[in-house]
């Protein structure tokens, strides 16, 4: 996933000194069209086709040059193609394996975490040289370099990330865990590995390192809340059946449970609807019985809350309640007026969308039944623009039409109306949604932790002056 991947994890990085290059060696990516195609199956389980996208709509797959979001500014996924002068195409098998297991490309340059090496070090060594075979045979060369990463200071310091990749990146392989099925296993290396569902899934503590006793519990990425997948059946999907679980992976969507929008949208959109039925199986199979994590301030699942509140058809109707000058203007506040003219038209008066669920229902979604309003604020805003196995699905952004305001008035009517009441959603809320999220713990103390080098450094300085006067005097 696009993690963003993206995403929070990009906060650090390293440069080590140049390597010595290994010439490209053609036994090391042969021309088998049966291990090709096998290599072209692991990338998309792997989501490669995500970041590593080109910026425009339309451009050439595996080119590069698309813009990942991360607290710490924008992060370019760099051409993959097997282009020589401006991909990997003079890269060797043992070039490739060090950057996707290690995070260190050709020359010697450190990956960013955006990269989610940290889970594809597990990747079976067969699936690797796939891999390596699709990306050297299996996709069009694009000779055009994709823009290079310009991050601000002191993240722009890529040395600091030798000590982050020392702490946290587990070198170990991928091993299933005791008393798992044949198929449950290879859903855990599906989710654990190739997937790397808990880039998003996994909360993060102040370095960015995934808190891995709270694996796939939910994080906060961008905006976005990936919720929790765990086995929990109130907390998490163990209220989900299997069946359900594989149909929102294949189309992004189930009735009565949820809509995939944001990078979970392009995850259904680029890897999973591509995936076969076999393998969406053991993802699901392994997600129900992964070790249940439950939120001790949830009492039933988020998908649970069914029935629409009753309110008075006035309500949407501009009277005497309402405040003409402020409708005349687009101005207006008013939660169900706003619903009723940008919403209704849709979702439905009553919030239970179309039959056929090509409009989505607002009654019975996790996203509006969340105790983190942070999905249905960012649904509001971005919209939703994704290709399932089924077709299309597709949203309108406000963003551009609604300021935060409106938007957090919509947001309290169909929470009110439609999901979860004990939950608001406040104007800086949307703010911070719409400026990408909140700010990780290790962004918001730079300011602090500069101005306390720079007292430092003075007090340092001040010192050795001071010594140098007493041994002259």
């Amino acid at each position: 996933m696009r993690l963003l991947t993206s995403l929070a994890a990009a906060a650090l990085s390293v440069v080590a000194p140049a390597l010595t290059v290994t010439p490209v060696m053609a036994q090391d990516a042969p021309n088998d069209p049966a291990l090709i195609a096998k290599g072209e199956a692991v990338a998309r389980a792997g989501d490669c086709a995500a970041c590593h996208r080109a910026e425009q709509p339309g451009g050439k797959p595996f080119a590069g040059g698309y813009a990942i979001a991360s607290p710490m500014g924008a992060i370019i996924a760099p051409n993959i193609t097997p282009s020589r002068t401006a991909g990997i195409g003079e890269w060797s098998f043992a070039d490739f394996d060090r950057a996707m297991r290690k995070g260190v490309t050709r020359n010697g340059t450190h990956l960013y975490p955006a990269m989610p090496f940290t889970e594809y070090q597990g990747i079976s060594d067969a699936d690797m040289k796939a891999l390596y075979a699709y990306f050297q045979h299996g996709v069009a060369p694009v000779d055009v370099k994709a823009p290079k990463t310009h991050l601000s200071f002191p993240f722009n310091i890529r040395q600091s990330m030798i000590a982050w990749d020392a702490l946290f990146l587990d070198r170990t392989a991928y091993t299933p865990k005791p008393g798992l099925t044949v198929e449950q296993a290879r859903g855990q290396y599906l989710v654990e590995t190739l997937g790397h569902c808990g880039t998003c899934h996994t909360p993060r503590g102040m370095t960015m390192a995934s808190d891995t006793s709270q694996a796939l519990a939910g994080g906060d990425i961008g905006g976005w809340h990936a919720p929790n997948i765990t086995s929990d059946p109130v907390s998490g999907i163990g209220g989900w059946s299997r069946s359900e679980l594989v149909a929102y992976l294949k189309n992004g969507h189930v009735p009565g449970k949820g809509v995939a929008a944001g990078d979970m949208g392009e995850a259904v959109e680029n890897s999973l609807s591509g995936m076969d039925d076999v393998d969406l199986g053991a993802i699901a199979a392994y997600l129900k019985v992964s070790t249940p994590v439950r939120d001790a301030g949830e009492a039933k699942p988020s998908f649970s809350y069914t029935e629409p509140k009753a309110i008075k058809p006035s309500a949407y109707e501009p009277g005497d309640n309402h405040v003409q000058a402020q409708l005349a203007d687009g101005t207006s506040t008013d939660g169900a007026l706003l619903y009723n003219g940008a919403c209704a038209a849709c979702h439905g008066v009553n919030g239970k969308g179309t039959g056929d669920d090509f409009y989505a229902p607002l009654v019975g979604s996790s996203t509006t039944g969340a105790a983190n309003p942070a999905n249905l604020i960012m649904t509001i805003l971005n919209g939703v623009d994704r290709h399932g196995a089924d077709g299309r699905s597709f949203m309108p952004a406000f963003a551009p039409q609604l300021n935060d305001a409106q938007v957090a008035a919509i947001a309290n009517h169909v929470l009110t109306r439609f999901g979860r009441p004990d939950v608001s959603v406040t104007e800086a809320m949307v703010a911070t949604a719409r400026a990408g999220g909140a700010k990780p713990l290790i962004v918001t103390m730079v300011p602090w932790l500069m101005a306390l080098g720079a007292v430092i450094v003075l007090l340092l300085g001040g010192s050795v002056l001071r010594r140098r006067r007493a041994s002259l005097t």
